[in-house]
């Protein structure tokens, strides 16, 4: 395979992983990872450290637009935003030493074990706008537009989705995936708000959670430009393109995608983890 080839193929998977990450707040990494391991044998590394560039890619990509929409509740990112980059540099110093196959297997089952949780906790339809009394002290509560509207809305269990989201973190450093589905099952289930704000706020939160472990990542020399150039560009497109049909798009199909795309990769990570051909 040419140099054209393999770039223009790796350029058209990050689109999509771009456009699925930025529908679903998964960051594109549960995507990347997968396409350069699998289809391209990439050493699992090599393909975490261009995923954690494509997240920051994906994040600066779609965040600008969805904070000028108004979804994005910048003041909780940012609260969490404490947790999760501690968690991405202890995660980043776990992978250097971590058998790749065991990464993989590991990558497969934190899928997995979230996509169901995500499937199968369900939400209140009328949530207590109010939200809890640390939330309110912390001025966490906000709003997001519906239709031609703002609705209002309130955080709860803010030391459940802080916790959280400091796993969100280690797996962050460890797998390379942004944890993008950790960050929307703490901010969606736990934290308890809409599901589009959950998949913006992790949108803008990922990007900062990525950068904490990707200077780890670069300074072992995991970070190829070869691999990360067209892994970036295409990530960059399909954000974009993803945060002008999140608006109009049904939560109910947005969580189809996430479930169906995160169970289908996360099982042929585990089978190839286990297999050792990662």
């Amino acid at each position: 395979m040419t140099i054209v080839v393999f770039t223009s193929i790796v350029l058209a998977g990050a689109f999509l992983a771009g456009l699925l990450g930025s529908l679903t707040g998964l960051g594109g990494g549960v995507v990347i990872i997968p396409m350069l391991t699998l289809g391209f044998g990439v050493d699992i590394r090599y393909a975490i450290g261009s995923a954690l560039v494509a997240v920051i890619a994906t994040s600066s990509g779609s965040a600008v637009a969805y904070v000028k929409e108004g979804f994005s509740n910048i003041r909780l990112g940012m609260f969490l935003e404490i947790a999760t980059t501690s968690g991405a540099i202890l995660g980043a110093f776990l992978a250097i030493y971590a058998p790749t196959h065991l990464i993989a297997i590991i990558f497969g089952i934190i899928l997995i074990g979230t996509s169901a949780i995500n499937t199968l906790t369900k939400k209140s339809q009328t949530p207590d706008v109010n939200g809890s009394v640390l939330a309110t002290k912390l001025k966490l509560n906000s709003t997001y537009p519906e239709g031609n509207a703002l609705k209002p809305y309130g955080v709860h269990r803010v030391w459940g989705g802080f916790s959280m989201m400091a796993v969100a973190g280690i797996l962050s450093g460890l797998l390379g995936i942004g944890s993008g589905a950790l960050k929307v099952l703490a901010l969606d289930n736990i934290m308890r708000i809409p599901f589009k704000v959950s998949t913006t706020t992790s949108n803008f939160m990922i990007g900062v959670t990525a950068a904490a472990s990707a200077g780890i990542y670069l300074y072992r020399g995991y970070i190829d430009p070869g691999i990360s150039m067209p892994v970036v560009l295409g990530v960059l497109g399909g954000a974009y393109v993803g945060s002008h049909v999140l608006a109009g798009a049904k939560s109910n199909w947005l969580r189809a995608v996430f479930t169906v795309v995160v169970v289908s990769l996360a099982l042929e990570m585990i089978y190839n983890g286990v297999k050792g051909n990662i």
